[in-house]
């Protein structure tokens, strides 16, 4: 059974987490929040979310996937070695990691992005480049175990190519169609 995380920092982006939170449990996909600091994250445009687990509580779990969303709150997630710890064991684990907006950042900012393709944020531009990545500005690009995506209107996209990945075409067709699309 997949075992994924989705790490919040205050000033994360709502419909990044909670579309993807809201999709992939939809799915039946095993997921948890997991807050840098307090219980209670607050997200950047004034949604609080009560985090499931402590930061403390990842760093002996082995996860399936780990998910950065973006947001103000990206500059805490650089800023935290136990986050760079996480993506260095995914990353070298050869699990899945999906960051989207601003999060694909974090992974340049780890040096874990040279010679990958990705997306983000528009104006994320140069900092991928900078990071020896191959920037296109897609909506969702998948480059091998790494996700990522361009911000809050491709949320939902986002989180249904998770659902493909963990759980198939058909879990994520059949969501899809629950969510009208």
């Amino acid at each position: 059974m997949e075992h994924v995380a989705m790490i919040l920092a205050d000033g994360f982006e709502e419909i990044e987490a909670i579309a993807v939170i809201d999709v992939l449990r939809r799915a039946d996909v095993n997921i948890k929040t997991y807050s840098l600091k307090n219980k209670i994250v607050h997200g950047a445009h004034g949604i609080n979310i009560e985090a499931d687990e402590s930061m403390e509580t990842a760093q002996n779990q082995n996860f399936t996937m780990l998910i950065l969303p973006g947001g103000p709150g990206v500059q805490a997630l650089k800023e935290d070695p136990r986050v760079g710890a996480l993506l260095e064991k995914q990353i070298g684990g050869g699990k899945y990691v999906a960051a989207i907006c601003a999060a694909p950042t974090v992974l340049a900012e780890y040096g874990m992005l040279k010679g990958r393709t990705v997306t983000g944020y528009p104006g994320t531009e140069d900092k991928l480049r900078q990071a020896e990545a191959n920037y296109t500005g897609s909506k969702v690009v998948i480059d091998e175990h790494l996700i990522t995506s361009r911000g809050p209107g491709t949320a939902i996209d986002f989180a249904l190519e998770i659902v493909t990945l963990l759980k198939g075409a058909a879990k994520s067709e059949w969501v899809r169609g629950k969510l009208a699309l």
